[in-house]
């Protein structure tokens, strides 16, 4: 059986693209598209970026407790489907989900198990230049900022931290925390 491994951190601190690396050509790791009670857009399929539901579908997962973590953005719905998680691992597959850390903490306190990555540069500088060098203003960089100290503070949940100072030493790092898993 599988395992679930969420990876967390600030925007800017490069998870994307270092996840992206990690499982890159991996035959253990199994998709898990995420569920969502927003619309449709034209050309949108289901199980193709989301899997889609009417709002009491919705309401129903929740209630029941389908949905390992969700949340609401932009007057929408999104989350991590139980079922769809446990497929995976059933099948003997491990599960990368990266969310932002208030989801992760969610999913962790559903899911105990779950393993829980932090990954962040090692110093705030960083991610302010980071930050500095996208923003359209000051006060853009400074919410940043704020968010991501906020969310900094709240993963004491995490069971792991990966510093992303030097993307290809956190690329072996997290490759090295999914291989042992397959042991």
């Amino acid at each position: 059986m599988g395992r679930v491994f969420v990876i967390s951190g600030p925007s800017g601190a490069g998870l994307k693209e270092i996840v992206g690396q990690v499982l890159d050509g991996r035959t253990d790791i199994g998709s898990v598209v995420p569920v969502t009670a927003r619309k449709r857009k034209s050309g949108e399929q289901d199980g193709v970026g989301f899997w889609f539901y009417d709002l009491e579908g919705w309401n129903a997962m929740k209630e029941s407790g389908e949905l390992l973590e969700c949340t609401e953005f932009a007057g929408n719905d999104y989350g991590t489907s139980r079922r769809l998680v446990r497929e995976q691992l059933d099948a003997g597959k491990n599960v990368v989900l990266n969310l932002e850390v208030p989801r992760a903490a969610q999913l962790k306190a559903n899911m105990p198990e779950a393993v829980c990555v932090y990954m962040a540069p090692s110093d705030d500088a960083v991610l302010r230049r980071r930050y500095e060098a996208t923003a359209r203003s000051p006060f853009e960089v400074s919410a940043r900022m704020d968010v991501a100290a906020q969310e900094k503070q709240a993963v004491g949940f995490c069971d792991h931290t990966i510093y992303t100072d030097d993307a290809e030493k956190a690329a072996k790092e997290l490759g090295v925390l999914l291989d042992r898993a397959n042991v």
